[in-house]
């Protein structure tokens, strides 16, 4: 949630540049596209031979884009659901590079079998956490709850790596396993938090006509 709080004051700094972008023809699912190619191929690049420090430095600055994106559209007057979807599928695929490519090293020079499986729970339960508030959404519940959503998960694994390439020893598998901690208490967050509200029955929309559907769901603002 901390990373949620501080997202209004960086889009406020990144404001300027969004007005200046949307008077060009620069489409905001360019800027979508471009930062989460750019945060994969510096993950990918970067991680994997064990340069944290650089990749991390990259990686912030293409991040900084999955904010552009939606200040573009909202100078312009276009947001939609699918710049919604786009973007949340985008950042399904950056989240699964960052983690994967940790996961690479640590099945490589970083020799630790342990911690390859603890970077790719955090992908998969990362992504869990992003499908059950879409589908719970998509059911008609809220599910605006967690202790580590994509911000904080962000964050934390960023600035973990960004020190391991200072030299900072065993603060990148401590950030693993406490993240590990973390996705598995939020998924179970947002579990009981829609129990709670179906009473333990499912909703009207989720009943035999709608169980036959194919089971899409929003994803607007997924995190």
């Amino acid at each position: 949630m901390l990373a949620s709080k501080a997202r209004p004051q960086i889009a406020r700094i990144l404001d300027p540049l969004g007005q200046r972008l949307a008077r060009t023809n620069l489409s905001p699912d360019v800027v979508t596209v471009v930062g989460t190619l750019g945060v994969s191929a510096a993950a990918l690049a970067f991680f994997p031979r064990g340069v944290f420090f650089w990749g991390t430095i990259v990686i912030v600055l293409f991040v900084f884009s999955d904010m552009l994106d939606g200040l573009i559209a909202r100078h312009r007057g276009v947001s939609s659901t699918w710049g919604a979807l786009l973007d949340s599928s985008m950042d399904r695929v950056a989240d699964s590079a960052i983690f994967g490519a940790i996961a690479l090293w640590y099945a490589g020079r970083g020799d630790s079998l342990p911690l390859v499986a603890a970077a790719l729970y955090c992908l998969a339960a990362g992504s869990l956490i992003s499908y059950v508030k879409a589908r719970a959404e998509g059911l008609g519940f809220d599910c605006n709850v967690g202790f580590a959503e994509r911000g904080e998960r962000l964050v934390v694994i960023l600035a973990a790596a960004g020190f391991s390439g200072l030299g900072v020893p065993f603060v990148l598998p401590a950030a693993l396993w406490f993240l590990c901690a973390a996705t598995t208490l939020t998924v179970g967050q947002r579990l009981v938090h829609v129990y709670r509200q179906s009473g333990g029955r499912p909703p009207r929309s989720a009943r035999p006509s709608a169980r036959r559907a194919s089971g899409r769901s929003s994803a607007a603002g997924v995190r």
